[in-house]
């Protein structure tokens, strides 16, 4: 295994090389209408009806794509599944408070129509009967969609937003909303990382240690899912939001390269300084979950501008042993424990055993410049777009760490703040860069596995802190990361950050896939 650290070298890949890795089609995709326009809808045969690899046989702890083959085949129906899946709820929710809100009675009426429908040859899509959960922060039609803030805590949804609605146009009935900081942006514990929680719902605690955090935002879905209380989630990830708590649940996650799916119906929508870093992506116990639900949830929306149809790569057709691999095991900026970083080294091996082309190497003087570009910027209006999401929802009481951020907050100058955007977009270029000579890194999503709630909603804001230092870059950069459970010593799970250029999620998932067939993946928590 070669170490080259810090070597910085390489041009940007030209467009036509970019496209010739995209694959056909890439290029005269823009030529099809985009008014209700999905990835999978430009290369639908990569994502339907995926044949599974899970060898679970215990019902609510299969992959989704196992569950919609065994309810297309009726070996099980939806009512039982969907049964299923409340019992585990409420068995296990009064220790973990990680699904917030629920409508199983309509959740039910849906499962009993989808399996009268498949009785008429009546087929929604690959989702046909599939319960899953969705992260509060997101609005479901005629479900109660808080955002973890007051001013929604009796707001009924009035539409379902946009990666809902595909997931439910596509056969999936939702059953519940999992637990979200306040407008997911409020951090969980002093040190930010711990925990997921709000001043409407509480805390929710981790299914492997009800002493520990479940990380966040998206830390109830990430705790539920892990228990077997859905079939999977829909998180975002802002600053590590989907990659944290699937890293610390020991689920599977992914952050969808930025603009691929839309963001219509999220409290943080699109639009802003901050429009590329925010992505929705699926939670879910196995890898060929998240290479199922993407497709379906991307593409144009007609609302979301940023959004464009780009092609869905198949990660089928990716050779491990021919991948250049960059690999650290430390960024040197968290105080990252050996546990991890072993992990990390584990999963390098593991490539280079499959043939690949290993080193470990980093940019390390461009992380450490994004990371003081991103927390100036992200607080250089004195965290006055915070206060306008509070106005905007009627929030007249804010989460403690909200509040002492606009409290406390020191806008810059007009002219710093222009001169961050622009540092940010060159050291963007810098990292595309040093990428040019690598196909993927594999590093860790955050500096240790889940820590204890001790200290409660704390003041401090997720992606200022070290320990999530792993993830923010690649919101910056906006390129797609998968996460799955390495095989990690302990009792704690650890994930494996799987990162890939833009638009090559299928390197990302082939990875993250080829990891979980030697880690195991996903493992039954304690609870």
């Amino acid at each position: 295994m070669k170490k080259n650290i810090l070597k910085q070298a390489g041009s940007i890949q030209s467009r036509r090389k970019f496209l010739s890795l995209i694959g056909a089609g890439s290029a005269t995709a823009m030529t099809f209408s985009t008014s209700n326009l999905s990835a999978a809808s430009l290369n639908p045969s990569s994502t339907q009806y995926l044949a599974s690899k899970d060898k679970t046989d215990d019902l609510i702890y299969m992959s989704a794509v196992k569950l919609s083959e065994m309810i297309r085949t009726k070996k099980v129906s939806s009512v039982e599944l969907t049964q299923a899946y409340i019992d585990r709820i409420e068995d296990v929710n009064y220790h973990l408070n990680a699904v917030v809100m629920q409508c199983f009675d309509r959740a039910m009426d849906e499962a009993k129509a989808a399996d009268a429908a498949l009785k008429k040859k009546q087929l929604m899509g690959p989702l046909h009967g599939v319960p899953m959960t969705l992260k509060d922060s997101f609005e479901a039609e005629g479900v109660i969609s808080t955002g973890g803030t007051l001013g929604r805590i009796d707001y009924v949804g009035k539409k379902d937003a946009t990666v809902l609605a595909r997931m439910r146009n596509n056969g999936a009935i939702l059953i519940g909303k999992t637990n979200t900081p306040e407008f997911t942006l409020a951090g969980g514990g002093m040190r930010g990382v711990r925990t997921t929680g709000n001043i409407i719902y509480g805390l929710s605690k981790n299914p492997y240690d009800l002493t520990r955090g479940t990380s966040g935002s998206s830390g109830g879905a990430g705790s539920i899912v892990a228990a077997g209380g859905s079939g999977f989630d829909i998180g975002t990830d802002w600053g590590g939001s989907v990659r944290l708590p699937s890293s610390t649940n020991g689920i599977a996650g992914l952050k969808p390269t930025s603009v691929r799916c839309p963001r219509t119906g999220h409290i943080v929508d699109y639009g802003g300084v901050f429009d590329s870093w925010q992505q929705p992506g699926p939670m879910a116990r196995r890898v060929e979950d998240l290479i199922m639900l993407t497709p379906l949830m991307s593409g144009p929306d007609g609302m979301d501008a940023a959004v464009v149809p780009m092609p869905w790569p198949d990660p089928a057709l990716i050779d491990i042993k021919k991948l250049k691999v960059a690999f650290y095991p430390s960024n040197l900026i968290a105080d990252t424990a050996e546990e991890t970083q072993n992990t990390i080294r584990q999963a390098a091996k593991w490539m280079e055993e499959a043939g690949a082309e290993v080193n470990e190497d980093m940019p390390l003087e461009i992380f450490t410049e994004l990371g003081e570009i991103r927390r100036e910027l992200v607080a250089g209006d004195g965290w006055a777009f915070l206060k306008r999401a509070g106005d905007l929802h009627g929030s007249k009481t804010l989460s403690e760490s909200i509040q002492n951020r606009l409290d406390n907050g020191n806008p810059i100058s007009a002219d710093r703040y222009s001169e961050l955007l622009t540092l940010q977009d060159k050291n963007r270029s810098r990292m595309l860069q040093w990428f040019q000579k690598y196909d993927v890194i594999l590093c860790p999503t955050t500096a240790t596995p889940a820590e204890e709630i001790d200290q409660g909603i704390g003041s401090e804001w997720t992606s200022s802190k070290p320990g999530a230092s792993y993830c923010g870059p690649y919101n910056t950069t906006g390129w797609p990361v998968t996460v799955v459970r390495g095989d990690s010593n302990g009792a704690l799970p650890v994930g494996v950050q799987c990162v890939a250029h833009p638009w090559r999620e299928d390197v990302s998932l082939a990875v993250a896939q080829y990891l979980e067939s030697r880690s195991g993946g996903w493992r039954k928590p304690m609870i």
